[in-house]
């Protein structure tokens, strides 16, 4: 709104000329989120105990038992912190912000159904897999279509740390994209688990595909890191500071000991983002480095399951999803999350260094 409605009064003030600088207006996206989080909290997770949005504890885990009760759907917190703070910074008539938006909200929606199901039970079951993975490949179909019919995307996809090795997917490269957001999605779902434990890496990412969005929109910077160029991109890094300012919000709640969890229609929508950004940034491979905290933990619950029913019970891990087997391994769960923290940042570093090591 700030660009849309103040940025042609700049001929007068020339003050305002600032709000042209994408890195402006994503600082200010990012601090906006933040605050609104924060001071919409409190209220916010006294209505969720109000309303009885308490989140159901397996019993699998003996240590989560204090944890039954805890407001869960705090997803919905970020949603309207993130919102409010794209209106008021972001280029409202750009392309690219707004299918971002129904990537983050579609995947959302899925998870918003999958929480209100489960507390309507008064258990840990939701909606079928098959028609939560239905609902995802719907929204990430719609998304890939958007892109697929876009003159200025490309079905190529850049193999990180080769300047010129690329391959063109033609049109599997639609399938895989659906198949990357979907597969982010339920990799972050996977991961929530332990307080704070995915809003960490995902913030981590989140700012790592800020940057590489703001190069791929920018044809200087794509130009001379030997990057693809996609005119109008570069407005999601706004998007990308929101959701990061959003998220440090959220963690200021959902830190150990948590008083909120952000449920699945937080992280399936997160997930389901990541990987859009990784497609919108023609950084695809690259989920796989500064998300590899996703992917562990992803697979950890494959080979736990594939083991299990080739071995006629057997177990690799003490419990899946890994986090579960390191708490079960007796590590404190404040020291496996500021662990997986600490790798996620190294992994965030490591998938920023592609940008000069080709």
């Amino acid at each position: 709104m700030f660009y849309n409605f103040l940025v042609p009064l700049a001929s007068e003030w020339s003050a305002l000329n600032v709000l042209r600088y994408i890195s402006f207006r994503s600082m200010g996206a990012l601090i906006t989120a933040l605050i609104i989080t924060i001071i919409v909290g409190p209220a916010f997770i006294s209505w969720l105990h109000r309303v009885k949005c308490g989140q159901y504890i397996l019993p699998d885990v003996k240590k989560h038992a204090t944890k039954a009760g805890t407001p869960t759907m705090g997803g919905l917190l970020i949603f309207l912190s993130l919102g409010t703070s794209i209106f008021l910074w972001a280029d409202l008539t750009n392309y690219y912000v707004w299918q971002t938006l129904f990537v983050f909200l579609g995947f959302g929606s899925i998870g918003l159904w999958d929480d209100i199901t489960k507390l309507r039970h008064h258990e840990n079951k939701g909606i079928s897999p098959k028609a939560k993975i239905f609902g995802q490949m719907v929204i990430a179909f719609i998304a890939m279509w958007l892109l697929w019919v876009n003159p200025a995307y490309t079905s190529q996809l850049f193999i990180p740390f080769f300047k010129d090795w690329t391959i063109n997917l033609g049109w599997l490269y639609l399938p895989f994209g659906i198949f990357l957001m979907v597969a982010a999605s339920n990799a972050v779902n996977l991961t929530d688990g332990l307080d704070g434990l995915a809003i960490g890496p995902s913030i981590i990412a989140v700012l790592v595909f800020a940057i590489f969005i703001y190069i791929t929109g920018n044809s200087r910077f794509s130009g001379y890191l030997l990057t693809p160029y996609i005119p109008g991109v570069g407005e999601v890094t706004i998007f990308c500071a929101a959701l990061a300012g959003a998220g440090l919000g959220f963690l200021w709640f959902n830190a150990y000991p948590a008083q909120i969890f952000m449920g699945d229609v937080g992280s399936l929508s997160i997930g389901g983002v990541l990987g859009y950004l990784a497609l919108l940034s023609k950084q695809e491979l690259i989920l796989a480095i500064v998300g590899a905290i996703f992917v562990a933990e992803t697979l950890s619950v494959i080979l736990q399951v594939g083991y299990f029913r080739w071995s006629g019970g057997k177990r690799i891990f003490k419990m899946a999803p890994l986090h579960h087997h390191f708490e079960l391994k007796g590590v404190p769960e404040s020291k496996i999350i500021i662990r997986f923290w600490i790798l996620s940042t190294l992994l965030g570093l490591v998938a920023l260094s592609v940008l000069k090591l080709r």
